[in-house]
């Protein structure tokens, strides 16, 4: 089959790219070795789609290449999304920090964009997996001109030839969405670079032993700011029986470096120094006093873990002196503790590192060496902070491939 498109991939930023391609008039073939259309979609936002972030700007993204992202961002906005869904009649509502999320779930997206690439003319083979590519370079036909490169792909469900070819395959997040590193199997067979991967928007573990007086707390969720280097965030934490989640410790996960210390302010609203100064004659416990801003539970193990790092003891707070208080204050304000790793990808919600963006084109996702050959979306060395960022990269990126094929 002939085409002037292929996609490989049907996830949210192949989806954009291949109706835009078509609404272009140019014939766009749709290639994905998933049973599901649009598995990541479908569980996003807890079953309603965090689709985009009001605030998105390039500094909600990390990339060894911060400003690659600009170009792509600044042509398809969150306002352009919104456009759609209004065209649809899909009704939207705005959670917390500009995070946008579907009234109804997240089906009506998924039905949205395969609406859209069927009107404008998209084959879409499902079930399809992808065996060899082979590339044509351009080559001189001895009159001066250079004929058209050209991609072959053969698959389970035939041959495919085109002029282009966007990966659009993902990372290796929730690997039961059918996540695969196949977009990084072709950077290497064209020699494209790949920025180093990790898991990102992922909660952390801790060592079983270390963390064994924390785990009986379960479910104990503190509003804090996590700081790690010059990126903090406020939002809430989670305990776990493994170690830390929630969205303060979801964002921070896809900057830490392992082995490095995470800097906790477990009470980012008090002046502590002040209100222990103030307490020099009470003869309340520690943790007692605590428990104003903590469960008692919490409380009492952090009072007992302390003691174990300082050999400050858990005392009536009249017992401390100026040296302790200071010692306390700054526990509070600025708790270290040293992640032993992440639950990995299974439990990430998108891949850190990708595709180097120094090999694209900002403005059309084009690697520079490699004619005709695109890469969007996840698979890209762009990550979005948690709160919709990531779907508007897809949007963005999608928009920017598909105007370009």
């Amino acid at each position: 089959m002939k085409t002037d498109v292929i996609i490989i991939g049907s996830g949210a930023a192949g989806m954009m790219c291949a109706l835009q391609a078509g609404q272009r008039g140019r014939s766009v073939v749709l290639l994905d070795h998933a049973k599901k259309l649009a598995e990541k979609i479908r569980i996003s936002g807890g079953g309603h789609c965090n689709f985009t972030n009001l605030n998105t700007k390039p500094g909600n993204f990390i990339s060894s290449n911060p400003d690659f992202c600009r170009s792509a961002l600044a042509r398809y906005t969150p306002q352009d999304f919104i456009a759609l869904l209004q065209k649809h009649n899909i009704g939207y509502h705005e959670k917390t920090l500009g995070q946008l999320f579907c009234d109804d779930e997240s089906d009506v997206i998924i039905a949205m964009l395969r609406g859209e690439c069927e009107a404008a003319g998209v084959k879409r083979f499902m079930s399809c997996e992808i065996g060899e590519i082979i590339y044509s370079p351009p080559t001189d036909n001895g009159q001066g001109k250079k004929e058209q490169h050209k991609f072959h792909v053969s698959t389970s469900r035939g041959e495919f030839n085109s002029s282009s070819l966007v990966i659009a395959t993902g990372g290796l997040s929730i690997p039961n969405t059918g996540a695969t590193p196949f977009g990084y199997h072709v950077a290497e067979q064209f020699a494209i670079p790949i920025a180093k991967l990790k898991p990102g928007l992922v909660p952390l573990s801790f060592a079983p032993d270390d963390w064994k007086p924390y785990a009986d707390l379960t479910g104990v969720s503190l509003d804090v700011v996590v700081s790690f280097g010059k990126q903090s965030f406020r939002e809430n934490m989670l305990v776990t029986h493994r170690g830390l989640s929630g969205p303060a410790i979801l964002q921070i996960s896809s900057y830490w470096q392992h082995g490095q210390p995470l800097h906790i302010n477990l009470l980012p609203d008090c002046d502590m120094a002040a209100l222990l100064d103030e307490q020099k004659g009470s003869k309340k416990l520690l943790s007692n006093y605590l428990v104003q801003w903590f469960s008692k539970s919490f409380a009492d193990v952090w009072c007992a873990q302390m003691a174990e790092r300082t050999q400050i003891e858990n005392k009536p707070l009249n017992q401390y002196n100026d040296k302790q208080r200071k010692e306390i204050t700054m526990q509070l304000h600025d708790w270290q503790i040293i992640p032993s790793g992440t639950l990995g990808y299974t439990k990430a919600e998108v891949t850190c590192g990708g595709i180097d963006t120094r090999a694209l084109s900002s403005k059309t996702m084009e690697c520079i060496d490699v004619p005709g050959l695109f890469f969007i979306g996840e698979v890209v060395d762009v990550t979005g902070q948690l709160g919709g960022y990531n779907f508007q990269w897809a949007w963005a990126s999608g928009y920017a491939a598909g105007q370009a094929v």
